[in-house]
């Protein structure tokens, strides 16, 4: 029992410690390569709820 409230409670730290450093870094949370582009093999604008406000449309 004292293993596992041990590993716990370094699983936590790092997890805080992790989150703090991100937070600190300023970066915005961004998705991965695939992400909804993966998504039954079509875009992410064509599946997208709020593609009529999306910034990337209009730009091109």
């Amino acid at each position: 029992m004292n293993t596992m409230l041990i590993s716990l409670g370094v699983f936590l730290l790092v997890f805080v410690g992790m989150a703090i450093g991100f937070i600190i870094q300023g970066k915005i949370l961004k998705g991965s390569c695939g992400g909804l582009n993966a998504l039954f093999g079509r875009g992410a604008c064509e599946i997208c709820e709020k593609k009529d406000d999306c910034k990337y449309l209009k730009k091109s």
